[in-house]
């Protein structure tokens, strides 16, 4: 089971992430996690804070000679911004006398009730922590995940339908055939564009929104279409609540900032359809076998893998600091007042593409741990075996001639 913690304020020295469960062996360069880190950064919409940092992740253990070797592996991303907050977020000199308290929410994000819940007389703890910006230790604690799933042949991506006001008539035409040279070249694809749309129009469209947006004060949101393909038929499983596909990989979406909604496929879509023109209609024989000509159900059966392209869709909220500010009031004093504004994005949907698709790489092993069971099971036999024989020969001096290529999987 492949697990991850993050740590760090937005405004503190650095970012950390400790990433447990990966597999011994895994092949890993720094461009693997730096090159994802880059690509959070970018987007059009993103405010003046991605043009002070510039993320890399520093790695402290758990990987030697491009490899990871069981243990966790733990990461830092420093954060450039820090020297000018080390008074207001000094660690352990008490400046609070020279800090100003801030005491306006603002509506729509976690600052009054993490205010209230964790009894602080000032917001900025909530704020630093609750911030968007512990996502670079996200992005890179799934890249690892990602290297693992991409040498199983499992490939994540992602590109934007929607932006505020703009979306994209229909599925791009060129999906099919970037979704078959696998979900990375979706991405490559989408990347291309600032917002992230596949088509050039639509793109256009949505940076003048976003303009629109900016002049006015305003934010935008939008929605993310993720997905991963070349997953096996058969991950996840229906026999119990935690062990179902489309809840880990609909968690993990939900887990990410202003995200506040998802659905697997069409869902909302299908909905409001018959079964009739909902369900995926099952075909045998032919060059393909097995197969189906439609896709309705974004890949997962009864919580499980179907074979085909797995289709997430994640809704994404306006970022909540607004420059033209909502109504609140002064927890210090009850008074009523505009919301203060807090240094911000206009529009992070691209961005939160690149976030989601990280985020869903930890989520897909697990599934497929357990729902290989058989598999495992009969590798850790043949693994078990091998360490007998390891010991059996160090006691003789010798060494295998060959092993055989086993996962070290606790």
């Amino acid at each position: 089971m492949i697990r991850y913690f993050t740590a760090g304020e937005s405004h503190g020295p650095a970012l950390s992430a400790i990433v447990e469960g990966m597999p011994a062996g895994v092949a890993l360069t720094e461009s693997d996690i730096n090159d994802q880190l880059a690509r959070r950064q970018q987007g059009y919409g993103r405010g003046g804070r991605m043009k002070i940092e510039t993320d890399r992740a520093e790695v402290l253990s758990g990987i030697r000679f491009g490899k990871t070797i069981g243990s966790p592996v733990a990461m830092v991303i420093r954060n450039r911004d820090w020297e000018n907050w080390t008074v207001p977020m000094a660690q352990f000199d008490d400046n609070s006398a020279e800090v100003q308290k801030i005491t306006i929410p603002r509506p729509g994000h976690a600052d009054l009730t993490g205010f209230v819940k964790y009894g602080f007389d000032d917001i900025r703890p909530v704020i630093d922590r609750s911030s968007a910006r512990e996502t670079a230790a996200r992005v890179a604690a799934g890249s690892l995940a990602r290297a693992f799933l991409r040498q199983l042949g499992i490939q994540i991506g992602s590109y934007i339908s929607t932006i505020g006001p703009v979306s994209e008539a229909s599925a791009p035409a060129a999906l099919p055939e970037l979704l078959d040279a696998g979900a990375e070249s979706l991405a490559a694809e989408a990347d291309k564009s600032p917002v992230r749309m596949i088509d050039p129009a639509t793109s256009e469209a949505a940076i003048a929104a976003i303009d629109q947006a900016k002049a006015d004060g305003d934010t935008l949101g939008g929605i993310v279409e993720v997905y991963i393909t070349g997953v096996p038929m058969g991950l996840g499983s229906y026999v119990q609540h935690d062990r179902r596909l489309d809840s880990a990989l609909a968690a993990a979406i939900m887990s990410i900032q202003a995200i506040k909604g998802v659905e697997i496929g069409p869902a909302f879509d299908n909905a409001r359809k018959p079964g009739s023109e909902v369900h995926d209609e099952l075909f045998a024989g032919g060059e393909k076998g097995l197969r189906r000509k439609t896709n309705r159900a974004g890949g997962i059966e009864g919580s499980m893998s179907s074979g085909q392209p797995i289709h997430i869709r994640a809704a994404m909220k306006p970022i909540s600091s607004l420059v033209s500010p909502l109504r609140s009031f002064d927890l210090a004093t009850l008074e009523a007042v505009q919301s203060r504004f807090e240094r911000s994005d206009t529009c992070a949907v691209p961005a939160a593409g690149i976030v989601a698709e990280a985020v869903v790489a930890p989520s897909s092993p697990t599934p497929c741990w357990k729902s290989s069971a058989e598999i495992i099971w009969r590798r850790l036999r043949k693994g078990w075996r091998l360490i007998g024989k390891r010991y059996e020969y160090a006691l003789q001096g010798k060494k295998l001639r060959r092993e055989p290529e086993v996962f070290a999987i606790d």
